[in-house]
């Protein structure tokens, strides 16, 4: 692929990604009823949201600035740490197999806005 059209891939993938994170993490400050429903379904207290919700809105602000790039490093791992979580909850408290198909989906685009800035990154160097 050409540097052009990584940068594209990359960008678009990584703000999609973004956008969701931030429409998550409105619902975790705002405490919206759905993320309560299943924050007591997995056993989770409620005061968590909110924490969760900042933690998802500065790390899709840090996914999506060029600058710091060991910060950027720490909100691609916070997230996986998340979504590794989100699994491993559902499948703890006995969830069917399709609740934890989200938290996979959102992993894999995760990675793959990783996987596409690192390329752009290597692009950079040379």
């Amino acid at each position: 692929m050409k540097p052009k059209t990584i940068k594209i891939i990359y960008w678009v993938v990584t703000i999609l990604f973004a956008l969701a994170m931030l429409g998550d993490a409105f619902g975790g400050i705002t405490k919206q009823e759905a993320g309560v429903v299943v924050l007591k379904h997995l056993g989770y207290p409620l005061y968590n949201m909110p924490l969760f919700g900042v933690a998802k809105l500065l790390g899709a602000i840090a996914i999506l600035q060029p600058k710091f790039r060991t910060i950027k490093e720490w909100a691609y791992a916070g997230f996986a740490f998340t979504f590794i979580s989100a699994i491993a909850s559902r499948a703890i408290v006995g969830d069917p197999f399709g609740d934890l198909i989200p938290p996979f989906i959102m992993l894999a685009i995760m990675f793959v806005s990783y996987f596409l800035w690192k390329r752009v990154e290597s692009l950079k160097a040379v």
